[in-house]
């Protein structure tokens, strides 16, 4: 991974390269641009040109949580004609929703803001790293002239460093750049996320506060697009891959397929995100989200049970509801058996098509397939190995 700092004169030493490992990064194709290019001086700044390289790269949405640090930023963002900002629920949303995008579009980004909405977004970066998506994270910072003060912020852990944030990223994302100065911000902005498209791993921005709206003449151009080489795919291995694919589903008797099903969870997990069915109520997604309501965590009850494995039934179709709340397409429905599930989905799919629709499945907690049972059991003699002798 590789770790760049900008610079500033009142703070750390200038221009400073933090040890890392260099991946080495994608070029920017190099050449007069024509005068058409220029820009105006109003739209030369560092926010614009985030806002313009995120378009280039095709980013059209970008997942967004509102902090203090991070609010000038967003203006600019919200400026750009071709990108939609969605405001999330939540810093760790809003990272799972540029991770789902990255793997629709190849590209994600999401803008949380420092410290508070830093360290709860990287558990999805996190994941972004281990299924190697390119997920562009950027974080507001803190006032360039905070640096190197010996302040203590709000929405840090009580410490005058700054870098424990950008510390923890280190081992999640493949390149870190701090933007705390201007002269430097478009050099490491444009290698922090041609990088990311590289390596196809997340990286992490951070932006100070007090950039974004300041003109700068490195952004009056519009962004020269990047160079890539086009990663290479085994197109046999794919082909066989698709092959097996289709031949396991076609095995199906009563296969739920279709491009509007957004996903299957269950009851635990769906107590984690169900706010951002807010948001997305708010966009107009007519997703069909079926929750599988067993009364606790299956997996590992299989694994290993105990009465942690039990949480408290909600009235999940109630929640929606109350989500809902009258604004929006929504249309819920709970099912207890297999003729009232077919019924349900020819629904969706029929006179409630252009609605979100959310759809609650009663299941026992012991219905389970052979194939967890066995899973559950290997697991869980894994597990409780003893030591090897010393």
């Amino acid at each position: 991974m590789d770790t760049r700092i900008g610079s500033l004169e009142s703070a750390k030493p200038a221009s400073s390269d933090v040890g890392s490992i260099p991946n080495g990064t994608a070029t920017v194709v190099q050449g007069s641009a024509s005068p058409s290019s220029h820009i105006s001086a109003s739209d030369s700044t560092l926010g614009r040109h985030i806002a313009r390289r995120l378009v280039q790269i095709g980013v059209t949405d970008v997942f967004t949580v509102p902090g203090d640090f991070n609010l000038t930023l967003l203006d600019h963002l919200i400026a750009e004609p071709g990108l939609n900002n969605i405001g999330c629920c939540n810093e760790l949303n809003a990272g799972y929703a540029a991770d789902g995008y990255a793997r629709r579009r190849g590209v994600g980004a999401c803008v949380v803001t420092f410290t508070v909405g830093g360290l709860s977004v990287l558990n999805a970066i996190a994941g972004a790293y281990s299924e190697n998506l390119p997920v562009i994270c950027i974080v507001g910072g803190p006032n360039t002239n905070d640096y190197g003060t010996n302040r203590i912020l709000h929405h840090t852990i009580g410490l005058p460093d700054f870098s424990q944030e950008m510390r923890c990223f280190q081992t999640v994302t493949c390149y870190q750049a701090v933007v705390n100065n201007l002269d430097d911000g478009h050099e490491l902005i444009d290698t922090a996320i041609s990088t990311a498209l590289k390596e196809s791993k997340p990286v992490y921005i951070s932006i100070s506060c007090n950039l974004p709206a300041i003109p700068h003449p490195t952004f009056s151009r519009d962004p020269v697009p990047f160079s890539i080489a086009p990663r290479l795919s085994n197109k046999l291995g794919l082909e066989a891959a698709v092959e097996a694919a289709a031949a396991f589903l076609n095995k199906a008797v009563k296969p739920v397929m279709g491009r509007r099903v957004i996903a299957c969870i269950g009851d635990g997990s769906f107590q984690v995100t169900a706010q951002d069915v807010s948001t997305m109520l708010r966009c107009g997604q007519n997703s069909i989200i079926f929750l599988i309501n067993n009364g606790g965590y299956t997996i590992e009850v299989e694994i290993h049970d105990g009465p942690y494995n039990v949480i408290k039934n909600w009235n999940y179709t109630g929640l929606v509801d109350a989500i809902h709340n009258g604004e929006g397409k929504c249309w819920t429905k709970k099912v207890f058996c297999e003729e009232d599930l077919v019924e349900a989905i020819e629904t969706a799919t029929g006179p409630k098509k252009d609605c979100l629709c959310f759809i609650e499945v009663i299941a026992h907690k012991d219905d389970t397939s052979k194939e967890l049972l066995e899973w559950g059991s290997r697991v869980s003699a894994a597990n409780s190995r003893p030591p090897n002798p010393q």
